[in-house]
């Protein structure tokens, strides 16, 4: 690094100190920091986050599942004593184990990443709708030495003939269960592990099979700072944390609530009425979601409205693009409260959009965080002026060097490349119009799905939409729209004439085809493989 980069680098994390003070994150009794901090410092930031937490936020609760409440000591003692029986279980003298999550959103998720974190393992984090083939691929290409797993994907990692262990079962207690393993281990904090643990947080796979995306512990201020500049999370409260922990989006906030102070609220599965329920009765003053989640919230109608929100200061959407019209609804039922991250796995977040960035701009990503530089490029990697249109390249303080294919997004120069599409505005503000891998060129015109599928969901009567190209003798490539119906009349005239009083006319669909349902996953994402199903039954 030159001196001018170690000089921009040491005053933003300047800033980030400061910012992390603001939020409360930084407390605590000098003694109970010093032995926070030096589990930090033995075991990672975090194999070593539940002895920091109990020793700075001694007695809060820390997580309310589905099984009830957790208390920090609670989290530490049982965290420390899986992660002494991991060492046990998977010790292999110079060799690092590797462990798989495929679990849903409870406190043993977290206690098995910090665990096997506090153990040297490398973790990584499976996504809950793999089947059996993406697991079969990931395990053997991440060479998993073991996998946790939930009993509702027992088919999944039937075929993995590594280690299991079942975090979370209905009814007896499986011959496999963590808890037999739990068991096993001292309670104590285990011992400074071999080798530092690493991360492996898996991409969408929404263009083929999920690649893995590994990174190192976090070792900058600016990953936590950068959301509470923007995400004002402080200690002290409860959060209703709907996004999955096994993405990015909703591991960060997981961490960050712990590292406040604050209580998490977790279902495994999400229901909008249980969410606007737990809002209510446990006070939360953030909701952490993905753009279906609020939608579905939205939905309720007469029963958000009638609700006690008034403890709820935030209303946090990612993981997904979030279109204009759902947050000028968000706006008018919960009030200045949203906030739209836009990140991904490769960078981390990239750009946080504030209530007052929405109110202006409501189809804005927001503004680059601290430590992240936006470049918008042509197709020769040319910069582009504001309100240009071209691929959106980014240089952030969390993003991955390569995938652990080997292979890689980022330039000579450091810039990663999104995959996506979008412009600067005058003040700075990113606007993402769509992926640079799904365009089509349809009769000689550029187009992109995710703009008509967001025009889509503008309609009053969809309740869902998905916009895929298919294959054209005449065209090339033309778009077929999947439409779900929602309340009130609607035909294939309606869906024409709601496009074409907002797109050009090479945007409009040549196929409508109306569905019962457009399964997504946990990220808010239309499954790659409801897509191609639907593709070939319609062929």
């Amino acid at each position: 690094m030159t001196a001018r980069t170690l000089l921009h680098r040491a005053r933003n994390e300047a800033i980030a100190a400061r910012t992390l003070r603001r939020a409360g994150m930084i407390r605590g009794t000098p003694r109970a920091l010093v032995v926070g901090v030096a589990a930090v410092a033995r075991l990672g930031p975090f194999g070593g986050l539940p002895a920091y937490c109990t020793a700075v936020h001694r007695g809060a609760v820390a997580i309310v599942d589905d099984r009830g409440a957790v208390t920090f000591d609670e989290f530490a003692a049982r965290t420390h004593r899986l992660a002494n029986a991991l060492r046990a279980a998977l010790s292999s003298e110079g060799t690092q184990p590797s462990i798989g999550i495929l679990c849903r959103n409870h406190a043993d998720a977290l206690v098995t990443l910090c665990a096997a974190a506090a153990a040297g393992a490398r973790v990584v984090l499976l996504g809950a709708d793999f089947g059996p083939t993406q697991v079969e691929v990931v395990a053997a290409r991440e060479r998993l030495d073991a996998i946790v797993y939930d009993q509702e994907f027992a088919a999944a990692v039937a075929g993995f003939d590594g280690r299991r262990w079942c975090a979370w079962y209905d009814g007896a207690i499986p011959p496999d269960a963590l808890e037999r393993l739990v068991e096993q281990g001292a309670a104590t904090a285990p011992p400074r592990p071999e080798h530092a643990a690493s991360l492996v947080i898996l991409t969408s796979g929404s263009s083929g099979m999920p690649k893995g995306a590994p990174r190192a512990e976090p070792r900058t201020l600016m990953l936590t700072a950068g959301l509470l500049e923007r995400i004002p999370l402080r200690g002290g409260e409860r959060v209703l944390l709907s996004a999955p922990v096994f993405h990015g989006w909703g591991l960060l906030v997981a961490m960050l609530t712990l590292m406040l102070g604050s209580t998490l609220v977790l279902h495994r599965r999400f229901d909008a009425t249980r969410a606007l329920t737990a809002l209510t009765q446990q006070r939360c003053a953030a909701f952490i979601a993905v753009p279906t989640m609020i939608r579905r919230m939205l939905d309720l109608g007469d029963a958000v409205d009638a609700a006690d929100l008034s403890a709820l200061r935030i209303v946090a959407s990612g993981g997904a693009r979030l279109e204009g019209a759902l947050v000028t609804h968000a706006a008018d039922v919960f009030g200045p409260v949203l906030h739209n991250l836009y990140g991904s796995t490769e960078a981390a977040y990239i750009s946080i959009a504030t209530p007052t960035d929405l109110a202006d701009a409501p189809d804005c990503a927001g503004r680059p965080t601290l430590g992240t530089v936006v470049r918008i490029a042509d197709g020769r990697g040319r910069s582009e002026p504001v309100g240009i249109e071209g691929r959106i390249l980014v240089r952030t303080p969390a993003q991955i060097e390569a995938y652990t294919d080997g292979t890689t997004r980022s330039g000579a120069d450091g810039f990663l490349d999104t995959g996506d599409r979008g412009h600067l505005d005058a003040r700075g503000r990113l606007h993402v119009s769509g992926r640079s891998d799904s365009m089509i060129v349809s009769g000689g015109e550029n187009v992109f799905p995710e703009e008509v599928e967001l025009v889509l969901l503008t309609h009053p009567a969809i309740a869902d939409a998905a916009v895929t190209p298919v294959d054209d003798e005449e065209f090339g490539q033309r778009l077929r729209a999947y439409v779900v119906r929602g309340t009130g009349s609607l035909d294939e005239g309606a869906v024409r004439a709601h496009v074409a009083a907002e797109l050009p006319r090479s945007r409009m669909p040549r196929d409508i085809v109306f569905v019962d349902a457009l399964p997504r996953g946990a990220s808010g994402k239309v499954l790659r493989h409801t897509l191609d199903e639907l593709k070939e039954s319609h062929a």
